[in-house]
């Protein structure tokens, strides 16, 4: 099993919005991703209440059976839509972490 993850620290004030705004659209976004992309395991996004220095403001879990899958879901036209979008300007930092489990 292939998990991704991925963390976005939002910018104060983008796209007309409040960075909190920004991170509960991206969240609404990610999520509805889960109807489109059906070789995707698991989506799930979230909108960070730990208000710690070292906190991250959005995150997304993935999971893929493969990771053909999970190259294909980051060439899935719906995924580069909501991409697009969040690479538009709205964060000023992203990480992202994909690692195996074996035997799952």
């Amino acid at each position: 099993m292939i998990k991704h993850l991925v963390f976005w620290k939002m910018k104060p004030v983008a796209d007309n919005r409040t960075g909190k705004e920004n991170a509960e659209v991206m969240a609404q976004r990610l999520n509805a991703l889960k109807t489109v992309i059906p070789f995707a395991v698991e989506i799930e996004a979230g909108v960070n209440f730990n208000e710690t220095s070292a906190a991250y403001d959005v995150g997304l879990y993935s999971a893929f059976k493969t990771k053909e899958d999970l190259n294909a879901y980051q060439k899935h036209p719906a995924h580069l839509q909501v991409a697009e979008w969040i690479n538009s300007g709205i964060t000023e930092s992203r990480a992202v972490v994909d690692y195996e489990i074996e035997g799952v």
